[in-house]
């Protein structure tokens, strides 16, 4: 049996963010392949972390820069490992690397952190976003894991043209993975316009951009709520701080949720989504959750990005607010357009996000590159060249933080 080791940045909470629902997802589709997994992690255990014994996974805690995960690596000897974002490669890689060197190393990207942290930083500063933003030292340090890598999974595919194009990665090192959806569990479905009401967002608030579309809402939801005065603004999230509770306001109909015990079905319950996203990265799991519900969107273009190519949007698209306002109007009113919106969500699920095709794909990737795994490797000098020793510097910090806590 192929065994599988999954070292993960946190614990999987499917429930709390697109990031742990994507990872579920992988999980489910290696155990598919009569795959032996096991979840390592570092991280704290979390009040909304999923039982993975119920999923036939298992778990085990690992510590930052210890020798105790050479013991650990050597006695499992997985056949492949994925690093969950690049600071586990980081943290981990080298030692998978000298414990397990013929194992297929994997890093499930999530999205890029450098973009996201890049867009971030020129929408604080309230400039251009630049290339001289997107070269940051973060970005070196992420593209270095993604070429230290066999394969890296991009959730998008604005951020693979990204890869290729910009940064010059051979597209052969990169698979495009975006969230894998299951279209024979999504309803044929569901509640009807006329039944019901109400906008709504979803997001967990530890996440920046989720956020910023909380502290955005706040602004334009007046001159929305104007025109439908008996509409409210849901919004709901994991983890909300005490500075997202004190903006609740039933007087004006902003509504602060908080978690939400099951997503779908909130999302059913609200006549429009409104995602009104201004840096991020990645793609964005409200919007497909909407379309799995069958709930018009109304994003921006980044919040659209990487989501669509010709397919119509379920929804609207607007960056400017005033544009932004009259759409959330126009679809709450018009049962046609919504309906129109409705049809344009079951499409795209259908073009995009069949988890069948996405995962026959990232198996046939993984026996592909298995197979001609030294070849690969041999293609790959760049990467080679950052496993070297003089590039090491990951290592032997590591070590002598290791060595240090020994003598503490």
């Amino acid at each position: 049996m192929k065994k599988i080791l999954i070292i993960g940045y946190v614990w999987p909470e499917p429930n709390s963010s697109a990031a742990g629902s994507h990872m579920m997802s992988i999980l489910r589709l290696y155990k598919q392949q009569n795959w032996q997994v096991e979840f390592a992690t570092p991280a704290q255990a979390t009040e909304h972390m999923i039982d993975l014994a119920n999923e036939g996974i298992s778990s085990q805690s690992i510590a930052l820069n210890c020798d105790s995960f050479d013991t650990y690596i050597t006695q499992y000897q997985p056949d492949i490992v994925m690093f969950d974002r690049f600071m586990m490669e980081e943290q981990f890689g080298w030692r998978v690397e000298k414990n397990c060197p013929n194992a297929l190393k994997i890093l499930d990207t999530e999205d890029l952190q450098c973009l996201r942290n890049a867009r971030h930083q020129a929408h604080k500063t309230g400039g251009k976003f630049t290339q001289a933003d997107l070269f940051s030292d973060l970005a070196k340090r992420e593209i270095a894991a993604i070429l230290r890598c066999d394969i890296s999974l991009i959730i998008s595919s604005f951020e693979m043209e990204l890869l290729v194009n910009t940064f010059k990665v051979d597209a052969s090192l990169l698979h495009l993975l975006p969230f894998m959806v299951d279209l024979e569990k999504c309803p044929a479905k569901t509640t009807p316009f006329s039944d019901r009401k109400h906008f709504m967002t979803i997001g967990n608030f530890r996440h920046a951009p989720n956020w910023d579309v909380v502290l955005t809402l706040q602004k334009i939801w007046p001159l929305i709520r104007k025109q439908i005065p008996e509409a409210e603004l849901h919004i709901y999230g994991s983890y909300p701080p005490p500075k997202a509770t004190a903006l609740h306001n039933p007087k004006t109909g902003f509504l602060i949720k908080g978690w939400a015990e099951n997503a779908f079905s909130v999302m059913e319950e609200s006549r429009i989504c409104l995602a009104p996203i201004r840096f991020g990265a990645g793609i964005k799991g409200k919007l497909l959750d909407a379309m799995i519900m069958q709930t018009p969107s109304i994003t921006t273009s980044l919040g659209s990005e990487g989501m669509h190519d010709q397919e119509p949007w379920p929804g609207f698209i607007a960056d400017d607010m005033t544009e932004f306002i009259e759409a959330a109007v126009k679809l709450y009113n018009d049962e046609q357009a919504w309906l129109d919106a409705q049809q344009n969500g079951t499409a795209l699920l259908h073009a995009r996000y069949d988890s069948e095709v996405i995962g026959a794909k990232l198996i046939t990737k993984i026996t592909e590159v298995e197979e001609n795994l030294d070849q690969h490797r041999l293609n790959n000098f760049t990467g080679a060249m950052l496993k070297h020793h003089t590039m090491m510097s990951t290592k032997y910090m590591s070590q002598w933080i290791a060595a240090k806590n020994k003598n503490v």
